[in-house]
């Protein structure tokens, strides 16, 4: 199952309904029956809440067990652990001795193999969630001294970031929801021997408790608040604290705590609201004016509460003396009164004794309250501390019975909205001073514009003499004017005679332009011949361009000629290479025929310079012997010896040529040889090479072997199983505890092999051509993959891509049975869920369903597919893959074990598309109705196997949810049976989601009148 599958079905059980052993709220202020009101207006219920500011909650209980230590193994008893875990059931049981033991349920059963981060995602981070949605919550460990506490709840973890505890992963949370506008601070306190003390603050010591007398609520004042930028900053000022926080060595633990340490993480988170919605509840009682029709800011303010409670402590086993008795006794004075409060709770007593210790006053809201709270207790395996697992175990019984009323908290922010009146009223006050200012100037320019205007009427009035006078001016002007208009009349009358003068000459020039017209029509003429003889040049023209077109036409032609030509000669080029190189092997063998006719011809050489010595005695014997010869005779000699000594030359010069070839092809075998030697140089090294992967192959063969043998013997048969568990055939036979401590110890040998070995040749190993070397490969692989630590490793290196290689090509059942195991191994994450769909894995999965025959293949197939129907996001891509297909078609195989994965997978992809449809992500009829597996579903809500029937009981409630799957369900039968859930199912949670989905379904109410 995924880790996000696993989430959200821990978040939703913490809002169920209130069951018969629900008690009342822990705050003396409040009737039994009633959650305690609301004392400030501001408070308003959360908009999920219909007809009430609160919803019950009760405290979840979680337990966890210690790995024995190395006092535990040494203790030599009857048997070794007073503790068996069922955590399938969610149980546990304490034994008594060897043949008698009491069996316990909690919420949540943890291994001493389980990691922080399941702790976390299990216990608080539910709580967190809802602190960030505004409501109070708390976070205790409770136990024994030695068994884990301050390693659950405060372990820093820098190291190693897998080891971190609630505390961090709680602020890694929180500052990754948190924007700008929210804030998020913390106090870390400590109290010691019933004084509180400020461990960011060691000075502040003995701070008192403060509680608010309308509210209940408790406060600190004068607890330092330190406002967290970022998870470093946390881990710095954690270490501050820790630094201050007491300490000493007993007996049972080397660094004991001796203080009840509790850290407060005050959350602030923005919100708005409508001023009517704001004012609509006591409207009738305020007179508060809106604030013109603006927002009226409001937050949401939430407590968080980490608390590491010291252990408790025999004192005669811890061999406490001295101060750190002193200490002890307060440590134990101060959980006997929580437990007290615990009891008086659960029985539902009238009187909770909340004053007797400073701790239960800290964590009245905890207990009670209005805080959503979780346990975890912690427990040791020896049966030597049986008596303080036995109390610790009952103290977590009766803490399951407490119920909490959980209440929202939302108030104005009155603080904000006054800064913005403030803002708002320096602005108009500056805009105030701005305006007089104006006013000012325009004051000054009105009195110089009213000075203006006197000055002017008296210009005014002096002026008006002076009218008078240029009065008499004009007139005299005036008459001058006419006198010049008689003028001008006497030359206009000259003008009209110029003008009867200029009209004779017009009709002369009119006669003179008729000629001139005449004369005009003569050269249009001969214009017209030139316009002739210009078309006859444009044709002429035309024609020379025609013909250089096409001369061009025939160029370009030429030119894709010249082109196939050049092919040709590229491919005769090529065929020329061929031939070099032919022709280049054949000058090889020829030097090699050259170098063994060298040989000969040093022979011949040999032999004719001992015949010519030969042949000089014969001479000289002839010369001495034959002096009387004839003349004639001698001649005949001499020619002989001089053709000789020819060809003794020649055969020289010959000789001295090969010699020189000689020389040449040894200088060329010498080149050879050190090629040669530097080749046999690297093949010696690819030899130990070889060797050494060799040697690490026979080391993991070995160890997957004997991890392959280990799994196989935990296989236990269905006969043994029924008969260990009698008439109940649902529960599941248990792995003992030397089988797990077998599994632990061969994963840590894998482990060092493979940090050894390296990732990289392991996953050389499976792309080898032996079937038996992949085979082990694979198996190593997915026992790395087991590790959460390790699957990033692998998929970086590629091995997700050589292990869906291998399901695509492999035929062999083993391949694909442990290969798929990896997958669902590597399948646990988010990151790789998307990785293995976006690869093809979820069509090669599916098709493995269909062609393998092994159940165990069918197990692990069906596991990763169900691994990846927890990641709603994938769903249609599932679909389109036809994995719900290949999960009916598994489930053919009739094996519990694989019905078991098949029935898992449908539920998360139920569960998961639920959700997603819940918050609008997607709308219609369920992609399970759609592939058919809604028959299926209803068939095995009546499962004889216990985590089938549950598997199917809830996806069926999923199901119904939803009105576009009613009519499916109404006539596939799947309404009878959740009529029949909402009465017989075993599991509260489904029992009462099934009566409130047939409350609210209007479907199914109207179906269920019509039958009755």
């Amino acid at each position: 199952m995924s880790r996000s599958t696993l989430r959200g079905e821990r978040s939703s059980s913490y809002a169920t309904a209130p069951t018969k052993n629900s008690v009342r709220s822990l705050s003396p202020a409040a009737p039994r029956s009633k959650a305690l009101p609301s004392a400030r207006p501001a408070h308003r219920a959360h908009p999920l809440i219909e007809d009430d500011d609160s919803v019950h909650g009760r405290v979840r209980v979680a337990v966890r067990l210690r790995p024995r230590n190395a006092e535990d193994l040494a203790s030599d008893a009857d048997y070794a652990d007073c503790i068996e875990l069922q955590p399938e059931l969610k149980r546990l049981r304490l034994r008594k001795n060897n043949w008698s033991s009491e069996s316990f349920k909690f919420d949540d059963v943890f291994t001493e193999s389980a990691s922080q981060k399941r702790v976390y995602e299990v216990v608080a981070r539910p709580v967190v969630e809802s602190v960030l949605n505004g409501y109070n919550g708390t976070v205790m460990a409770y136990g024994q001294t030695g068994t884990g506490k301050t390693y659950t709840v405060g372990r820093l973890g820098k190291e190693d970031p897998s080891e971190r505890g609630i505390m961090v992963r709680s602020l890694e949370d929180i500052l990754a929801s948190t924007s700008e506008l929210d804030s998020a601070s913390v106090s870390y306190l400590q109290l010691y021997m019933e004084s509180i003390q400020d461990l960011l603050v060691p000075e502040k010591n003995n701070i008192p408790i403060v509680e608010d007398p309308r509210t209940g609520e408790v406060s600190l004042p004068g607890v330092e608040k330190v406002k967290i930028r970022d998870l470093d900053h946390f881990l710095e000022v954690i270490q501050i604290g820790e630094a201050n926080r007491h300490t000493t060595f007993t007996k049972l633990n080397t660094e004991s705590s001796r203080s009840h340490a509790i850290l407060m993480v005050y959350i602030q988170k923005a919100a708005k609201l409508k001023d009517e919605d704001a004012y609509a509840p006591f409207e009738s009682s305020t007179s508060e004016p809106r604030i013109n029709g603006r927002d009226v800011p409001l937050v949401t303010k939430s407590k968080l509460l980490i608390v590491d409670l010291a252990g408790s402590e025999r004192i005669g086993k811890s061999g406490s003396e001295g101060h750190s008795l002193e200490e002890a006794k307060s440590i134990n004075l101060s959980l006997t009164s929580l437990g007290k409060c615990i009891n008086a709770l659960a029985e539902n007593s009238p009187h909770v004794p909340t004053r007797d210790s400073k701790l239960t006053r800290l964590l009245r809201d905890s207990f009670g309250g209005s805080a959503r709270t979780s346990l975890v207790v912690t427990i040791g395996p020896s049966s030597r501390h049986h008596s303080e697992t036995s109390s610790t175990i009952m103290f977590g019984q009766r803490a399951m019975k407490v119920e909490n009323m959980i209440k929202l908290k939302e108030e104005f922010d009155y603080e904000s909205h006054s800064r913005n009146l403030e803002h708002r009223l320096d602005h108009l006050i500056t805009e105030i001073e701005r305006r007089d200012s104006y006013v000012k100037e325009m004051e000054l320019k009105l009195k110089r514009c009213q000075d203006s205007l006197e000055d002017a009427g008296k210009r005014l009035s002096a002026c008006a003499g002076s009218v008078s006078n240029e009065r008499h001016d004009y007139e005299m002007q005036i008459r001058n004017l006419m006198a010049e208009l008689n003028l001008e009349k006497e030359r206009k009358n000259n003008v009209e005679e110029e003008v009867s003068d200029l009209r004779c000459r017009l009709d002369d020039s009119v006669h003179i332009t008729r000629q001139h017209s005449i004369e005009l029509a003569t050269l249009s003429k001969s214009h017209k011949d030139s316009l002739l003889k210009l078309e006859k040049n444009f044709k002429s023209k035309h024609a020379e361009k025609k013909f250089l077109d096409e001369e061009f036409d025939a160029i370009q032609r030429k030119m894709i000629e010249k082109d196939e030509k050049s092919m040709q000669l590229e491919l005769e080029v090529s065929t020329y290479q061929k031939v070099l190189a032919d022709t280049t092997q054949m000058y090889e063998q020829k030097i090699s025929e050259l170098i063994e006719q060298l040989d000969e011809e040093r022979k011949i050489s040999q032999g004719a310079k001992s015949e010519l010595e030969q042949l000089k005695n014969k001479i000289n014997d002839q010369k001495k012997l034959d002096q009387f010869e004839e003349q004639g005779e001698l001649i005949e000699l001499r020619k002989q010896v001089k053709e000789l000594y020819g060809h003794h030359e020649y055969a020289t010069s010959e000789l001295q040529s090969l010699q020189r070839e000689n020389e040449e092809l040894s200088n060329g075998k010498l080149k050879l040889i050190e090629e040669l030697n530097t080749l046999r140089q690297k093949l010696k090294d690819e030899e130990i090479e070889r060797k050494k992967v060799e040697v690490e192959f026979l080391k993991i063969k070995r160890v997957s072997d004997t991890n392959i043998d280990l799994l196989e013997k935990t296989q236990i048969p269905e006969k043994l199983d029924r008969v260990a568990l009698g008439e109940d055939k649902s529960l599941s036979f248990l792995m003992s505890n030397q089988v797990k401590g077998s599994m632990s110890g061969q994963r840590t040998t894998i482990s060092k092999i493979f940090e050894e070995v390296g990732l990289p040749n392991v996953l050389a190993l499976l792309k080898s051509e032996e079937l038996d070397v992949q085979i082990h490969a694979v198996k190593v692989v997915a026992n790395l993959a087991a590790e959460d630590f390790n699957q990033e490793k692998i998929v970086e290196e590629g091995g997700l891509d050589a292990l869906l290689m291998l399901l695509e090509s492999s035929e062999n059942e083993t391949i694909l049975r442990v290969a798929s195991g990896a997958i669902a191994n590597l399948a646990m994450t988010e990151t790789n869920q998307g990785l293995i769909i976006s690869k093809g894995g979820a069509q090669l999965l599916s098709a493995i369903a269909y062609r393998a025959t092994d159940p165990q293949t069918f197990r692990m197939v069906a596991g990763a597919i169900a691994n990846l129907c927890g990641n709603e996001r994938l769903h249609t891509m599932l679909k389109e893959a036809n994995a719900i297909q290949a999960l009916l078609e598994m489930a053919r195989s009739g094996q519990s074990d694989v019905l078991s994965q098949v029935a898992r997978g449908i539920a998360n992809f139920a569960k998961c598309e639920s959700r997603g449809i819940a918050q609008g992500h997607r709308k219609g009829q369920s992609l399970l109705i759609e592939d058919g597996a809604l028959p299926w579903i209803v068939s095995h809500t009546t499962s004889s196997q216990l985590s089938v029937r549950r598997h199917m009981e809830l996806a069926l409630c999923h199901l119904a949810q939803h009105e576009a799957n009613t009519r499916d369900l109404i006539s596939s039968g799947g309404l009878k049976e959740l009529i029949r859930l909402s009465h017989e199912s075993t599991r509260d949670d489904i029992r009462n989601l099934a009566k409130r989905i047939l409350t609210i379904s209007p479907a199914f109410r109207s179906e269920i009148q019509r039958s009755c």
